[in-house]
């Protein structure tokens, strides 16, 4: 059993009973007289319905103290017009106390708009049980969507998160392969630099050794010329002789 504080005005907007002490022997009640048997016990019964359902709806607390264990139901007591202004008055006060944002997700709004439910609810099975019954399964069905949505928002901030780290792997590959493509260019480029630079030399050395390659058989030709015109001199000499 978990030791819990009893419940205090300034803790719930839900109304509790008093603090009773749980005795481990309860008195055994004294044998009804035969006037309280005339009597009707409809009321009697119609309260302890009420009672159980106010009990079904909201548990009563417990907790030890001192080696004692305490118990607090919640009130049974019908509420007035005066009651319900004033819980909404609480409402507000305490909104503003506890500094609640007006829009958005905010756990405190929510908790004390809970409380505020719970006792119209607490309110209304005093008047009528099957109505509280109906307002109780209102009250779960909208807190399992509201954790529904929790579970929806949280899957969606953990895919969310997921696909940012999955892009951000995506990102440092494609980075690492970018940086691999520059350098590969790099090296390219280099070796196409030198290729060029080769290209230039071969073709200029081709260019000198065909300059060489004709200015040598011009030299030659004009060897062969000057043998040519010297033997045909010679020729015309002798003929003359």
């Amino acid at each position: 059993m978990g030791e819990r504080a009893p419940v205090s005005a300034e803790d719930t907007l839900v109304r509790y009973d008093n603090p009773v002490l749980v005795t481990k022997q309860p008195e055994k009640p004294s044998a009804p007289s035969i006037s309280t048997a005339a009597q009707p016990c409809v009321p009697t019964e119609a309260k302890r319905e009420t009672e159980e359902i106010l009990n079904a709806i909201l548990p009563p607390k417990e907790w030890e103290e001192d080696g004692q264990i305490w118990t607090q139901k919640i009130s049974s007591t019908p509420a007035t017009r005066l009651d319900v202004i004033n819980l909404q008055e609480m409402l507000d006060t305490r909104l503003q106390q506890r500094q609640a944002r007006e829009t958005g997700i905010c756990p405190v709004r929510r908790q004390l708009y809970t409380q505020c439910f719970d006792e119209l609810i607490r309110q209304v099975t005093i008047n009528c049980g099957e109505r509280g019954l109906l307002l109780l399964r209102v009250r779960d069905e909208a807190r399992i969507t509201m954790e529904a949505y929790q579970t929806l928002y949280c899957s969606s901030i953990a895919f969310g998160m997921r696909k940012a780290l999955q892009s951000e792997q995506g990102k440092s590959d494609l980075m690492d392969q970018v940086a691999k493509l520059e350098a590969e260019r790099s090296s390219l480029e280099k070796l196409c630099t030198e290729l060029k630079q080769k290209t230039e030399q071969l073709e200029r050395r081709a260019a000198e050794l065909r300059a060489a390659e004709e200015k040598r058989h011009q030299e030659e030709l004009l060897a062969l010329k000057k043998t040519n015109a010297q033997l045909k001199v010679g020729l015309d000499f002798d003929v003359a002789k």
